[in-house]
């Protein structure tokens, strides 16, 4: 397991400095990164938070279970690493036909 957690179904509401304040209260909030639309800059609803052990990421998750923030149940998880190593809105090269 890693120590990094996906942070599901946040408000709009929801800002950074929320996500470290309530996960810190439950351990060492190390970060907390609201994923954006790269063109509007309004959230897309979730986030990546990453604690400073796998311990406590285990008990944000088990804690964490349908808890309320800004009016939304939060779906918390492990963080699943991207599964061709790029990131999200990287274009891949194109074949020609």
């Amino acid at each position: 397991m890693s120590n990094k957690l996906y942070v599901g179904n946040l408000s709009d509401d929801t800002t950074e400095d929320d996500l470290l304040y309530n996960f810190g209260d439950l351990g060492k909030c190390l970060s907390a990164t609201i994923i954006k639309d790269k063109h509007t800059g309004k959230s897309k609803g979730y986030a990546f938070v990453e604690m400073s052990t796998e311990a406590e990421a285990r008990d944000v998750i088990r804690i964490c279970k349908g808890v309320e923030l800004d009016g939304n149940k939060l779906i918390v998880s492990e963080a699943k690493p991207q599964k061709d190593g790029r990131s999200s809105g990287t274009p891949g090269k194109r074949k020609r036909k």
